[in-house]
């Protein structure tokens, strides 16, 4: 069974959260948990955290119902962010690469218990979504 946060916990948490979102930078603030909290962020840095490099095509193979349109939105996000880097060769026709960079390998550790949570209780999900259309 998870272990759940003491009540101690949970307030010192709240505590160190609610000083680092009263500083400067609100907007910033508002950007980065809009570029990481949209509906495809997430799923471009566990395929890079999967992965490796990858080529835009195959990120887009690799991520079910994306459109290169938000890909591409996306990948600027994360790149902008300094999430992720993008890695361009001169060939032709041009190489380029994206990965992980090292801030993006670290918020993907922040995120994978997420991830787990969800595999772990998918199914309970399932079965409130389906009472919840009876």
């Amino acid at each position: 069974m998870d272990r759940l946060m003491t009540d101690a916990e949970i307030e010192e948490a709240w505590d160190d959260i609610c000083k680092v979102l009263n500083k400067d930078q609100d907007e910033l603030k508002r950007d980065i948990v809009s570029h990481i909290g949209n509906k495809w962020s997430l799923f471009v840095l566990h395929a890079l955290g999967i992965d490796g490099k990858m080529r835009f095509s195959n990120l887009e193979n690799h991520i079910n119902g994306i459109s290169q349109r938000m890909l591409t939105k996306c990948l600027r996000e994360l790149e902008r962010d300094g999430l992720i880097l993008r890695s361009v060769y001169p060939e032709v026709p041009p190489k380029v690469e994206y990965e992980l960079t090292s801030l993006g390998r670290g918020l993907l550790i922040q995120v994978t218990p997420l991830w787990l949570w969800i595999a772990r209780h998918s199914e309970e999900l399932k079965g409130a979504r389906a009472n919840y259309e009876k």
